[in-house]
């Protein structure tokens, strides 16, 4: 059962991580549906150690690459070097070849850095030298960006934020959730002995099975005149596009099987319509001038939005 897999992953999570249970089943969706997480976020909130605890749950390799304005793409994807010892050259690695990349601070590489990225997230690949190869599977981007702290970044251009399956802020804990987390980093961290609860192989079995989940024609239809009403809306310049709808189209499989059904409730798509669209959209300059917030007008759109009568079969 898939929701048996899904709560063995959350509980384990919630053993380290202590945030809301929405954060922890979003990043679940974003492993299922093979898509990329940008989280903003202020500092010290956990991002990193939401990235290595999905990780280490998952039993999949991890590495970070932090941003600064002098990384290049060759320290993204790696290098062929030449072996003295075989007079051969050799690919050497970069921290792109893993199962789960965090990268630290996007924002603050150039944009030719970014752009090393959009292949390996897009392709699942990486070409260096005029060779492609294939990264491992299963394969995902956690990015992170601090949204106060704007001297000397570079802003995710639109082709790169679309390629983000998910957007997340996890913010701040109230001030029981906080005691928690004072004593049980009290005397160790808890990621220190975290085990992994799944493997890979069976993520990629789950995955197979997300693409399975019934979709209604009418939550179809929900979907589309959603992403459709995000193009002509006065206070929006660039709405979703095709890609938009497809990642909300499987989010909300994913959302669905996590929750132990076989089929996609319009619930699924409300609660997921912020997370998948507010990174997409494009406020035109007077929204933008009255400090519009995308969550306001994505709400507005779905208050004014028929949702279609609930269908308790899978078809």
């Amino acid at each position: 059962m898939v929701h048996e897999f899904a709560e063995r992953v959350l509980k384990n999570m919630e053993s380290v991580m202590v945030v809301k249970r929405e954060v922890l089943e979003l990043a679940l969706v974003a492993v299922l549906c093979e898509g990329h997480i940008l989280i903003e976020d202020v500092p010290g909130i956990g991002k990193t150690t939401l990235a290595k605890t999905l990780a280490q749950s998952l039993g999949c390799t991890f590495r970070r690459i932090q941003c600064t304005p002098d990384l290049l793409p060759s320290d993204i994807t790696g290098i062929h070097f030449f072996n003295q010892k075989t007079s051969e050259f050799e690919f050497r690695p970069g921290p792109i070849m893993a199962n789960i990349v965090l990268v630290d601070e996007i924002n603050r590489a150039t944009p030719r850095t970014q752009s090393s990225l959009l292949e390996c997230m897009e392709e699942r690949q990486i070409t260096v030298d005029g060779v492609t190869m294939p990264l491992p599977r299963p394969f995902m981007v956690i990015a992170t960006q601090n949204p106060v702290e704007l001297q000397g970044t570079f802003p995710l251009p639109e082709a790169q934020l679309d390629r983000f399956l998910l957007k997340l802020t996890i913010g701040y804990p109230d001030l029981d959730d906080e005691d928690v987390m004072l004593l049980r980093f009290e005397r160790t961290n808890p990621l220190d002995q975290l085990p992994a609860v799944t493997s890979a192989a069976e993520i990629m079995e789950v995955r197979r099975q997300v693409q399975e989940v019934y979709v209604e024609p009418s939550v179809r239809r929900y979907i589309l005149e959603l992403i459709d009403r995000t193009r002509h809306h006065p206070s929006i310049t660039l709405g979703g596009s095709p890609r938009a709808s497809l990642s909300l189209y499987r989010a909300a499989q994913a959302l669905a099987l996590i929750q132990g059904r076989d089929f996609v409730l319009p619930d699924e798509v409300k609660r997921l319509a912020v997370p998948v669209l507010g990174h997409r959209l494009i406020l035109s300059t007077e929204a933008y001038l009255h400090n519009t917030r995308k969550e306001e007008l994505i709400g507005d759109i779905l208050s004014n939005l028929a949702v279609p009568a609930e269908e308790q079969s899978a078809g």
